[in-house]
């Protein structure tokens, strides 16, 4: 699949409520992972970088950073998801993620110049497009102000790194911090940034931040991998502004959940047969499906609203393909948001 470049909305279709577009927020909260007693307030810009130790008074926890990262992950949920970590880098280093090139990170999502995942990153490129676009638009389209965004399974950085050049206030959070796929590898945007953004190990049912202070939550094709799609909305409608925004982009989507279990099996059955093990080492939800999503939107009192973006003819026809040739229903991406209730 070939990227295309995706023509500009005259208006968002998501609008910013006004009180967020004119708040500047100019520190962020931190909380004790651990206990959850409040750690510090720091300025944005100081959170991106080399700083001390930061111990919590209540229960003697420390959190502290390692090339850059805020380690903020429990000795014990470290320890809980050390398989996965492993797993998970085995998984991307096989699949050729990362580069010894910088200049890949800084062309992400447009262009692989390994060429290796070149279909997967014209999807997310037009993914990006559509949320900068219509979702979370930069001063440059809107004289807004910048927003306070979380980048919820960042990854390597790349959705940070674009939403920084837009003028916005990303901050990177993800369980991996290796150099090459992982929050470790954003040290490659800091040639092409006044400042890096701030990174985070942390876990999304455990974030390390004060309550009620982002404008936006993004999960970076990431909330699948969720234990538990109840405690995680919960924890991220904690983060937000009263009228800020959950975005789920790039999640796998079915019609009903009979083929998302049938994919779980066929995907498990694959990384055995390819890597020596099932790539089950979280119980993740995997995937979503209206009626999921519906109970979700309810549980957590919002409304989700539904976006379909354009992914390609050959991306459009797979499920006639799949039909045809008496395959599963295909995964679709879709991007859902939805607003957290106003004061």
């Amino acid at each position: 699949m070939q990227s295309v470049a995706l023509p500009r909305a005259a208006q968002p279709s998501v609008r910013m409520p006004m009180h967020l577009a004119s708040q500047r927020t100019q520190y962020v909260g931190l909380r004790c992972p651990a206990c959850t007693a409040n750690l510090t307030s720091m300025a944005y810009h100081t959170l991106g970088q080399a700083h001390e130790p930061i111990e919590c008074r209540a229960c003697s926890a420390v959190v502290s950073q390692e090339g850059g990262v805020w380690m903020a992950l429990p000795k014990e949920r470290h320890h809980y998801f050390q398989r996965f970590i492993q797993d998970y880098e085995t998984v991307r280093k096989a699949e050729g993620r990362g580069s010894d090139d910088p200049e890949f990170y800084l062309d992400l999502p447009y262009h692989d110049r390994t060429k290796r995942n070149s279909g997967q990153w014209a999807i997310r490129a037009r993914t990006y497009k559509y949320i900068e676009q219509k979702i979370v638009p930069s001063r440059s389209l809107t004289g807004s102000q910048s927003l306070t965004i979380l980048d919820l399974g960042a990854g390597n950085g790349w959705l940070s790194y674009r939403l920084a050049v837009s003028g916005h206030r990303p901050i990177a959070v993800d369980l991996q911090t290796n150099s090459f796929d992982g929050l470790g590898a954003a040290v490659h945007y800091e040639r092409a940034l006044p400042m890096l953004f701030p990174r985070f190990q942390a876990e999304i049912d455990q974030l390390p931040f004060s309550n009620g202070q982002f404008d936006v939550a993004i999960f970076n094709a990431s909330f699948h991998y969720s234990e538990n799609y109840d405690d995680t909305m919960k924890e991220v409608i904690r983060c937000l502004r009263p009228g800020g925004i959950v975005v789920i982009a790039d999640t796998p989507s079915y019609s009903v959940e009979l083929q998302g279990q049938r994919m779980i099996e066929e995907r498990r059955a694959f990384f055995q047969d390819r890597f020596g093990f099932a790539s089950d080492s979280l119980a993740s939800c995997e995937f979503l499906t209206r009626e999921r999503l519906k109970t979700l939107g309810e549980r957590h009192g919002v409304k989700w609203t539904t976006h379909k973006v354009w992914y390609g003819l050959q991306w459009a026809c797979r499920p006639l393909v799949a039909k045809v040739r008496r395959r599963r229903e295909p995964s679709q991406f879709r991007i859902y948001t939805a607003q957290v209730k106003t004061i």
